[in-house]
């Protein structure tokens, strides 16, 4: 079927969409909305699809379009709910499960027929990671379903005026409803204010006497002081103390008409540094290997169970700072020195990585030279799992992995994968050639025509396709919450193998294979082409990067079948 996707962004869900709907032998194109109607109306009269889905809409569709053709579009609510703020409802009202309908589009906002709806549970995290596991799953479920039954013909959607469905009218979640009382709201409520607004549009604040957005929010069990004291700092995160406890902070955003001049995400402290560069927070270290009973936040943490050893790491938004990769090697290299046969990377949900992070190379005083210097601070770590011989590594793919943080899950052993994860292993739509050794694993993995299709196509790649071209040895067909289980499962089954032993001896054989041509040789040469990107003031890699952080038009042209925008 030739289906045609209108969205507002190729965000997390709308690449989702396109890779699923491309598995299963459907011809897709995507117009992004965000460039006017006309595009839209355009790309519906060039294409002539026989179906219109909307994945991610800010904006309605013309009235011609829903009109003239049959437009799906897809609600992260149950039936019967309508509204902007779906999701933020569900999380501001603790409820225990949500759902995402498919609408047919019409002139009454999300009050079209029901053509299919699935259920999913609102565990206890932040509303983009909801978004991107457990409603992205239950999306693809009923437009799959919604697909197959507008295909067959029979199937007679569900009208809302049906006694079965209740309406209810959600208004727009607005920041007087997200304000936190510091001396009032207790920290269970100051964290479900928090997670409902992690990634979009932040909690609405103030700090050292300016307004600014807070993002994320995680549970300290220790520090305490006076309610809205900034207590500590923690890897680039601030704690801050509420009525009867503290939580933890990662990223500020200052408002645009605050003076700053990067208003945009970026690490708490470095915020708050330049705002008072005299302000002075405790640093509260806690050990890698972290007690099972504490309840506090870090963004590394190393765990053993017998011959398996776990290095988890989660960072905001999947980007992976000078800092948070230096921070992550020196944990790696903690790891290589406990006595497993199996070494497991990965978080327990969300990102796996994103590669070099772009907030803070905007925000830095030489972008250039930022970027070059986290280029090899990433790069020194996807090495040293290369050069990794006296024991298998495992990368575990919870969550969606693009650029430098897809090539860094290349460099292990075997990559493990959840059914629900989308890949981008390129780097074109942020005008960048590449490095983290992509050059070496990406043709070794899938062969030079595939490395060549994948890096100048630029599209997204689901999990199953990923496993298909060999990117992914295991697929772990797992509810986002049961993935971290299941890996342990599987992890020790293979440090059991009776094969390992041979695997790993074979490990040092195969790097002598590399004296055909040094590991040092493939970094040298990507690095001679970054190095070139990086300080060309010409270069699109500067425009397209301010663009992307700032949220701002790129001015580059969208072809239909390889849209740009949000990768994360």
């Amino acid at each position: 079927m030739d289906i045609l996707l209108v969205a507002s962004a190729f965000n997390s869900l709308t690449q989702r969409m396109y890779a699923e709907l491309t598995d299963h032998g459907h011809r897709v194109d995507v117009v992004l909305a965000s460039q006017g109607t006309d595009p839209v109306r355009a790309a519906v009269r060039e294409l002539r699809p026989e179906l219109v889905i909307a994945p991610m809409l800010r904006t309605a569709l013309p009235e011609d379009v829903w009109r003239e053709h049959t437009c799906l579009i897809v609600h992260p609510g149950p039936p019967g709910d309508r509204g902007p703020s779906s999701l933020d409802w569900a999380i501001a009202e603790g409820s225990p499960q949500w759902g995402v309908t498919v609408l047919q589009a019409e002139a009454a906002m999300d009050a079209g027929a029901i053509w299919a709806a699935e259920p999913f549970p609102v565990p206890p995290v932040g509303k983009s990671d909801l978004y991107r596991n457990e409603a992205s799953d239950a999306a693809v479920t009923a437009v799959l379903s919604a697909v197959r039954r507008y295909a067959e013909g029979s199937y007679k959607p569900r009208p809302q005026t049906d006694d079965s469905v209740s309406v209810v009218w959600r208004d727009a979640f607005r920041q007087q409803r997200r304000r936190i009382d510091w001396e009032q709201d207790d920290t269970e409520t100051v964290l479900c204010k928090l997670r409902g607004a992690d990634s979009q549009p932040g909690v609405l604040d103030e700090l050292l006497g300016r307004e600014v957005f807070l993002h994320g929010g995680h549970p300290e069990d220790r520090l305490r002081g006076r309610p809205g004291e900034l207590l500590a700092r923690r890897a680039g995160a601030v704690c801050r103390a509420t009525r009867d406890g503290a939580v933890w902070i990662p990223e500020l955003r200052p408002r645009r008409n605050s003076g700053d001049p990067a208003p945009f995400r970026r690490p708490a402290v470095s915020v708050l540094a330049a705002w008072e560069p005299s302000l002075e927070l405790p640093e509260a270290a806690v050990p890698l290997e972290l007690p099972p009973d504490r309840r506090t936040w870090t963004d590394i943490r190393y765990r053993q169970r017998g011959d398996v050893g776990f290095l988890g790491f989660s960072f905001p938004g999947g980007a992976m700072s000078t800092d948070q990769c230096r921070r992550l090697l020196a944990a790696y290299e903690h790891a290589l020195l406990r006595p497993t046969r199996v070494l497991v990377l990965g978080g327990a949900r969300d990102f796996f990585s994103n590669g070099i992070h772009l907030n803070v190379i905007e925000a830095a005083p030489d972008p250039a030279q930022e970027s070059w210097i986290n280029l090899g601070a990433m790069d020194d770590l996807v090495e040293a799992v290369l050069r990794t011989t006296d024991r298998l590594v495992v990368a575990a793919l919870a969550g969606n992995a693009a650029a430098g943080g897809a090539m860094l899950a290349l460099a292990a052993d075997e990559v493990w994968c959840r059914t629900g994860v989308v890949l981008n292993p390129h780097y074109r739509r942020m005008g960048l050639y590449g490095s983290e050794f992509w050059t070496y694993t990406l043709p070794r993995r899938v062969g030079a025509e595939h490395a060549r299709r994948l890096t100048t196509e630029a599209l997204p790649v689901s999990a199953a396709s990923a496993e298909r071209l060999r990117l992914v040895d295991r697929l772990v067909p797992a509810a986002p919450g049961d993935f971290p289980a299941e890996v342990e499962q599987l992890a020790a089954e293979l440090a059991s193998s009776p094969f390992l032993d041979a695997r790993i001896a074979a490990k040092p054989a195969r790097a002598a294979d590399e004296g055909r041509r040094p590991l040092a040789a493939y970094r040298e040469a990507e690095l001679a082409r970054m190095h070139a990107i990086f300080f060309d003031p010409a270069a699109p890699y500067h425009s397209l990067r301010s663009a992307f952080v700032r949220k701002t038009p790129s001015g580059s042209p969208r072809p239909l079948t390889a849209p740009t925008g949000d990768l994360r």
